[in-house]
């Protein structure tokens, strides 16, 4: 899925000197904070980090007083969507003129009626809310399926995304798996065959 990245960072994390005995657990508290925020230093929401603390004995720093400055080398896991991005999550809510996703399992995401594409029509079958693909039949997304959507904008405060399904590339991610390839074939050989054809007229 795009919009992961992977990033090296040089950080130094302040302790106070009360937790001078414990400083990794200190430094883990620190980092632990940063999770599942946005962090305009790193451009990205903090997922995960793996860390590697650079200096054994922490130092007090000037200006700091009294805080202990620990240096540390870390990789971050970093959740960074940026428009056109394409972005998978789980359906779970419909109504006719919109789609609900939780994406990463704390990311919201919305699709409103005019980034529906039209080809999909709101339906309810056996008392649920579905949208159903009018020339793909068996293309249905409902609560619980996982989709693949196109972003448009993201909040980096509230951490929402604004999603479109317009891109024929966009839906049932299930559906697309089994689907997008034969059409991509079948596109290929069509235009292999016109242009055949062409080079006969000619």
């Amino acid at each position: 899925m795009e919009g992961l990245k992977v990033s090296d960072a040089n950080l130094v994390v302040y302790v106070h000197p009360s937790k001078s005995n414990k400083v990794p657990q200190a430094v883990l508290r620190e980092l632990s904070s940063l999770l599942f925020r946005f962090n305009e230093s790193f451009d990205g929401v903090v997922l995960a980090y793996d860390v590697q603390i650079q200096d054994k004995i922490a130092k007090i720093l000037p200006g700091f007083h009294p805080y202990l400055g620990v240096k540390l080398k870390a990789k971050l896991l970093l959740f960074a969507p940026k428009p056109n991005m394409h972005l998978e999550g789980k359906v779970v809510k419909l109504t006719e003129r919109s789609i609900h996703v939780i994406v990463l399992g704390f990311s919201s995401a919305i699709i409103t009626g005019e980034d529906i594409r039209e080809d999909f029509n709101h339906k309810i079958k056996h008392g649920d809310e579905l949208f159903a693909s009018r020339s793909q039949k068996r293309h249905v997304i409902k609560v619980g399926t996982m989709i693949r959507f196109l972003v448009k904008s993201f909040d980096e405060e509230r951490l929402h995304i604004s999603g479109s399904l317009l891109p024929a590339n966009t839906g049932s991610i299930r559906w697309l798996a089994r689907h997008l390839e034969d059409f991509s074939v079948s596109d290929r050989s069509t235009r292999k065959r016109s242009e055949s054809e062409g080079e006969l007229v000619e």
